[in-house]
């Protein structure tokens, strides 16, 4: 598709933000030859919005990636990656160091509870959770336990692309196509039950029972070959599963009487989505492992990590101490421009008592999503922090596809951005937005599910 066709029906003085080839671009978790037909582009934007390239305003019901939770292009961010790209470009963490690295992850084990005081450093979300498996799976060849390589993930989980992610992932489209994957690989049963859990704001009453699911498992492969277990606090991809009541509890206590890890990964609801650092402090429960990545930037600059308790890192540090102690990394681990990136995001979010303006706009949030609940077609509401998805009615024989049409319809007729899990719109906006500007979501919503009924 030629610049001038998308240009047609306006003009911008950013024309030269807009590509003049689509096809070179084989685009990511997208239907590739729909969107070519009729793009849904942004070259610009700032705090709740996105613009086109045509000037038109684009509500942004999604933080990006759930991940620009101060909004978009905040001046403070902007200036610190603008200054750090003039002073170092890049700076190796392989043998060497450069000091933002260890102010970003004093401040990250600063906000994390308990003894999480360790941060490993990746560059997304997918290498986050690689990252803490092999950390999970090394520490237990450390400690004497080498049997322990088998590792559980949940049903609807989404822990990202790597083969690591994907195996402990139960997303099945994510799956299917890609072999065996690894093995030694067992799943929980999801926690979303709609009879019993539908139209609830925040943690539904009913399901922490499905932890123990966990001890079956257990019973049948043994504690003792039984590396970790990770688990999203809220299952955000496969439509906004909240934990029930009690269930991260559970888990932990379940992983505690048998030696298993608990790993949360908290990719999505780290830096505020939940109201909190990160969702652990909301439930009260400490894991041995978090990730994280998306919120630390605010998605400016490529970031993520992995929060270590103490024992668990200080198991490796034995040896002679020339000796590589983990041999693992990422030649962008830590990088200049991200660090400076993740320490403005952290002053910002401080500055601005982010965390905290999310965990007070949560009731009303919830109330204006769950206004939604007699729109036809809705099946099921579902809202925990800043954070909502509406499932609605398939078409008959085609799942997934009245969900796609919202996703259409909302940009290009209704100025808004979401995204869809089949045929649930989720949204996630920035959580700097207003109740004012909440009010304009849900309106833009209702228009959209009202279309596609």
């Amino acid at each position: 598709m030629a610049l001038d066709d998308l240009i047609a029906e306006g003009s911008d003085t950013r024309t030269d933000a807009a590509p003049n080839d689509l096809e070179a671009f084989w685009m990511p978790f997208t239907s590739n030859r729909s969107f070519k037909k009729r793009p849904r582009l942004v070259s610009r934007a700032k705090d709740m919005y996105y613009y086109t390239p045509e000037g038109r305003a684009i509500l942004d019901g999604c933080a990006g990636l759930w991940c620009v939770n101060p909004g978009h292009n905040r001046e403070p961010i902007v200036e610190a990656i603008r200054s750090a790209a003039a002073d170092l470009d890049f700076g190796p963490t392989f043998q060497y160091g450069h000091p933002d690295a260890f102010r970003l992850a004093s401040r990250i084990a600063a906000l994390a509870p308990a003894d999480l005081d360790h941060v490993f450093f990746c560059n997304s979300g997918s290498e986050a959770v690689d990252t803490a498996l092999k950390i999970a799976l090394a520490y237990h060849q450390t400690t004497g336990a080498g049997a322990r390589t088998r590792l559980i993930g949940r049903e609807r989980g989404y822990h990202g692309v790597g083969f690591g992610g994907i195996s402990v992932g139960g997303i099945v489209a994510n799956r299917r196509t890609f072999g065996g994957m690894l093995v030694g690989v067992d799943h929980l049963r999801a926690t979303y039950d709609r009879e019993n859990q539908a139209f609830t704001k925040g943690e539904p009453d009913f399901g922490a029972h499905f932890a123990d699911e966990l001890e079956r498992i257990v019973a049948l492969h043994d504690a003792s070959t039984i590396a970790a277990v990770i688990v999203e606090p809220m299952g955000g991809s496969t439509g906004v599963l909240p934990a029930p009541k009690g269930y991260l509890k559970r888990l932990r206590e379940i992983c505690d009487k048998y030696g298993i890890l608990l790993i949360f990964d908290e990719v999505i609801t780290g830096f505020g989505r939940l109201g909190h650092a990160f969702a652990a402090e909301r439930y009260g429960v400490v894991p041995d492992m978090i990730t994280f990545a998306k919120g630390i930037t605010a998605g400016a600059v490529p970031m993520g990590g992995v929060l270590v308790r103490k024992p668990i890192h200080d198991a490796f540090m034995k040896g002679p101490e020339h000796v590589v102690e983990l041999f693992h990394g990422y030649t962008y681990s830590a990088h200049p421009l991200a660090c400076a990136a993740g320490l403005a995001t952290l002053d910002l979010y401080a500055r601005e008592g982010t965390f905290a303006y999310a965990k007070a706009l949560e009731p009303f949030f919830a109330d204006a999503v769950m206004s939604l609940k007699d729109k036809p077609g809705v099946l099921d509401i579902r809202t925990v922090g800043i954070t909502g998805a509406i499932d609605l009615a398939p078409k008959p024989g085609a799942p997934g596809l009245r969900g796609y049409e919202a996703l259409e319809r909302a940009f290009h007729e209704d100025g808004l951005m979401m995204r869809i899990a089949g045929d649930a719109l989720v949204v996630t906006p920035p959580l700097i937005i207003t109740k004012d500007q909440v009010g304009e979501l849900v309106d833009k919503l209702a228009s959209v599910i009202e279309k596609v009924a």
